[in-house]
């Protein structure tokens, strides 16, 4: 499918020319500004599937390792790789920064970040889990479902609440990387902070954090040589000129290779002269994308469910127990397979736990007896979960609805002030609303396809 575009601007022909001058090599392909986004990467001619696209050396990269040691040498010593790349980014070398001037002038503005980061909303918009939220009260109990409680309009794998019911305490830490995700991101990104602050007292919290996204969406994997891979996998990070224009699909036609010399983005079939050529940046829910991106996809083949708190909230303490002891405790992930339908393992041995007896549920999960378990009781109480989910989707997207239809609202308007009722389509509390409901009505239509999906097949197998 060719893609319509236009010329993105001077400035980026000036960024394309400092890039060659770097050691890039450029093949086929260039910005280009499409309907609907704000840049991407397109062919200027036909690509040949197995042709290298584009070729970034390290020494064009934006490292820890381009980094003077002095500059490094001034932060505590547990701080993030991604704090001092923001750090150089704002506070380095005048005459080094000079240099990467063509490429910064080519960087989205502060405005757009504040437009798409759920982390940079207002409160109302962002209400979540995360420890730095400003407490609405003294009790915790104010994560629930309670009326005095304001609604969370983020979806609960980014948000961690629910609406229309209150979670148990899981007792057990356990990694979350697709869940609670704005609690995750605020906690990287407040620490960051506060290590910045020890070096760079005076610096603004806009101009930190401008950079510090800068650094977070537009990052690649970067382990320096000889260094085993950090703790955090947030940190295995550089940046890399040019290849930062191509956006994200999750099926992309473009292999993406680190030779430890080099970047290599290879077309893995042919493309035709004014296609748009996307890269893949994982296998990522779209709750991740728009909380680390700032966008979702309309499509997404990785996007999921998650059902923790909702299992939690129906099983007891000793069920969840006999989970922790099978190594099957929590991530209960559901996503809507391009093959047959088949529970998730732990999914199902969750849904076991409700039909068996535990004596048979401990022969059964350790392979030595079937005795008991039926595979159409399991999905009957996976179906239950699943609506549960789909209540939530149905109550947010009805009180998102009312607050757009609301001629009284006060929205806020482009940069300070407010604009009151719905007259202006464009007011950018408006924009946030409906980018809100398009995701949730996404998730209710996964809850949607899998509870089709778990009514067909042979729900008595699990993968």
């Amino acid at each position: 499918m060719m893609a319509t575009d236009e010329s993105p601007g001077q400035e980026h022909a000036v960024f394309m020319q400092w890039a060659k001058s770097q050691g890039v090599t450029i093949n086929g392909i260039t910005p280009a500004r499409f309907p609907g986004r704000r840049l991407g990467m397109k062919a200027t001619r036909t690509i040949e599937e197995n042709e290298v696209m584009l070729s970034v050396p390290v020494s064009a990269m934006l490292t820890i390792d381009s980094i003077p040691a002095s500059f490094v040498e001034q932060f505590p010593s547990r701080t993030s790789i991604h704090c001092i790349l923001a750090a150089f980014l704002s506070h380095g070398d005048a005459s080094l920064l000079q240099e990467l001037e063509p490429w910064r002038k080519v960087w989205p503005n502060f405005r757009e970040f504040e437009d798409t980061m759920p982390v940079l909303w207002p409160e109302h918009l962002r209400r979540s889990n995360s420890a730095f939220e400003k407490a609405t009260s003294d009790s915790s109990s104010e994560t629930s479902s309670s009326s005095t409680a304001p609604p969370s309009l983020l979806p609960p794998s980014i948000s961690g609440l629910w609406n229309t019911f209150q979670p148990e305490p899981v007792g057990v830490d356990y990694e979350t990387r697709y869940q609670n995700l704005l609690a995750q991101q605020e906690n990287r990104l407040q620490t960051a902070w506060t290590h910045m602050r020890t070096v760079y007292p005076e610096i603004e919290w806009s101009t930190f954090v401008y950079y510090w996204f800068i650094i977070n969406s537009r990052s690649f994997y970067y382990v320096s040589p000889g260094k085993e891979e950090p703790e955090d996998w947030n940190d295995a990070i550089a940046m890399v000129p040019f290849a930062d224009y191509f956006n994200h699909d999750d099926d992309a036609a473009c292999e993406v290779i680190w030779t430890g010399q080099n970047y290599l983005f290879k077309a893995t079939r042919q493309y035709e002269q004014g296609e748009e050529i996307f890269m893949s940046y994982g296998s990522h829910s779209n709750d991740f994308l728009f909380v680390e991106y700032g966008f979702f996809l309309p499509t997404n083949p990785s996007d999921s469910i998650y059902l923790d708190d909702i299992i939690f909230h129906d099983l007891t303490i000793e069920q969840k127990k006999d989970l922790i002891g099978q190594d099957l405790f929590g991530n209960f992930e559901l996503t809507l397979p391009a093959t047959s339908p088949t529970l998730p393992k732990h999914i199902q041995a969750a849904a076991a736990l409700k039909t068996m007896a535990r004596r048979d549920w401990k022969l059964w999960i350790t392979g030595r007896s079937r005795r008991g378990f039926r595979g159409d009781r399991c999905a009957e109480v996976v179906r239950g979960w699943i609506e549960v989910y789909r209540g939530e989707c149905e109550a947010v997207v009805a009180r998102i609805e009312a607050m757009l239809d609301d001629d009284h609202q006060n929205c806020v308007g482009d940069r300070g002030g407010s604009v009151e009722g719905k007259s202006d389509g464009g007011t950018w509390e408006r924009c946030r609303l409906k980018m809100l409901v398009e995701r949730w009505r996404q998730l209710r239509g996964l809850c949607e396809g899998a509870l089709e999906m778990i009514g067909v097949g042979d729900t008595g197998r699990a993968r």
